[in-house]
């Protein structure tokens, strides 16, 4: 059937004019309707202002957990999502990553040392100034005969941060944690005599002398892990002498020591700035 465009528009009209008549006669109708999809939004704009309680019930998801979260408290104890350890890198080439000439650790170790001191006597009544260092939960220091465990505030401050770093550093990359060992610390004149005898590398104008120094070896290190465990996987020693040098050189990178490698001594010898 077809109809008329004049014809169309009174029937339009016609409707419109009903509709109008119905609404002015049943208004409880149209407001009813209307007041339902708005009523959440009516109850928040009828106070002038959101309560923190408000914001955060708000803000609050759903109690049920997500599939992505059930599934990753499900795999958790397999391993499925452990994080990836961070790769190791070292150092492209040891002795030119730590080049610190004696010079340059002498001029450091006379600013923020002590007054070399001659004798253990000596070294006994200057240890007001000094920390000891011979118990730490962050590195292992050797049966010291030709130094004693003691250095500079500063200096502590500085090895205490080299055990620590390693640390994290051996936990970001999945390895079981082991403690560097101090092989040598503050020294006496004497001491140094005694040295010179078997070691042609001592030399009268130490850094150790001044408190400022320790040797730290690269080639043993000490195992972690509670007494009643059950024993750690063994890693190499040329593996922590990398992840131990990648500590080291961020630590000299950032301004805090002078790093040099001593090849025959199996140390790094560290002075503190």
């Amino acid at each position: 059937m077809k109809v008329s465009k004049d014809r169309y528009l009174h029937i339009f009209g016609f409707v419109v004019i009903i509709l109008a008549l119905f609404r002015c006669a049943c208004p409880g109708v149209v407001s009813h309707s209307s007041a339902s999809p708005s009523s959440s939004s009516d109850t928040l704009t009828t106070s002038d202002t959101l309560t923190t309680s408000d914001i955060v019930r708000c803000s609050i998801p759903s109690a049920s957990p997500s599939p992505a979260a059930a599934s990753s408290s499900s795999d958790r104890g397999t391993g499925r999502f452990r994080n990836i350890p961070h790769p190791i890198y070292s150092v492209p080439h040891f002795q030119k990553t730590f080049p610190d000439s004696q010079s340059v650790h002498y001029a450091s170790a006379t600013r923020w040392g002590i007054k070399a001191v001659e004798s253990r006597d000596e070294a006994e009544k200057a240890k007001s100034g000094l920390v000891y260092i011979g118990a730490n939960p962050y590195y292992d220091v050797d049966n010291l005969r030709q130094s004693i465990p003691y250095l500079v505030p500063r200096a502590s401050c500085l090895l205490n941060d080299i055990g620590r770093n390693f640390f994290d550093s051996l936990y970001v990359k999945g390895i079981p944690l082991h403690k560097i060992i101090v092989t040598s610390a503050l020294r006496t004149r004497d001491d140094i005599s005694h040295l010179k005898t078997r070691n042609g590398n001592a030399t009268e104008n130490s850094c150790h002398l001044f408190g400022t120094t320790v040797d730290i070896c690269y080639n043993r290190y000490v195992t972690v892990s509670p007494p009643d465990a059950a024993p750690r996987r063994a890693v190499r020693n040329d593996t922590l002498k990398w992840v131990l040098s990648e500590v080291l050189r961020d630590m000299r990178d950032n301004g805090r020591c002078y790093v040099k490698y001593e090849v025959k001594q199996g140390c790094f010898h560290i002075t503190v700035r």
